[in-house]
């Protein structure tokens, strides 16, 4: 269930570009559930585009364009499940939308790209909802039409088995929120 919001400035993109970054940007996302381009898998792909006027962007205490490259500033946060990605497929991400920008906008040269941000959110297993229910990262492998027996879903039990044995070894109350459900102790 990832989510871009993709904040830009004033006149870096047209109708045009905002539209092919947009439909890049869900690819890339697509690509990031596992080639998820089931029908449920493109329901959970969301690209939020939001133009910020120059007068509210502020870098280095000024709204002039410092240090920004041709291509203009970009702000993209990518919002994931918890434990969904390990450090190759993040580094994957910010080199994939980095990429969809610079196609987007048709820029290209040594400084394109060059002030493109993008972040990776994780949110905590069991803070995603959805028709007014709590969704789990199984939940979302179960929709999206995700192995549970592949590669991707087999480190993320790992992830979230290293941290159900913390958890314990700390203390911490069952009922707590974080695990996937499969793996709690109170099964819920």
């Amino acid at each position: 269930m990832p989510i871009m919001d993709v904040r830009y400035g004033s006149g870096a993109l047209d109708e045009r570009s905002k539209a092919d970054l947009a439909k890049r940007l869900t690819d890339v996302l697509l690509h990031m559930e596992g080639g998820a381009g089931t029908p449920a898998g493109r329901a959970f792909a969301w690209v939020l585009l939001t133009e910020i006027p120059a007068a509210d962007w502020w870098i280095a205490g000024d709204t002039q364009q410092v240090g920004a490259s041709v291509l203009g500033r970009f702000l993209v946060r990518v919002t994931v499940p918890e434990g969904y990605m390990n450090v190759e497929h993040k580094s994957e991400v910010h080199a994939l939308v980095n990429e969809a920008i610079i196609a987007a906008t048709g820029v290209s040269g040594p400084d394109a790209g060059k002030t493109t941000l993008v972040m990776i959110d994780e949110v905590p297993e069991g803070n995603w909802g959805w028709d007014g229910k709590t969704i789990s990262l199984e939940n979302i492998a179960d929709s999206v039409g995700l192995s549970k027996s592949g590669p991707r879903f087999k480190w993320s039990e790992k992830y979230f088995a290293a941290k159900a044995r913390e958890r314990a070894a700390a203390g911490y109350p069952i009922d707590t929120a974080g695990l996937l459900p499969s793996q709690r102790p109170d099964g819920v």
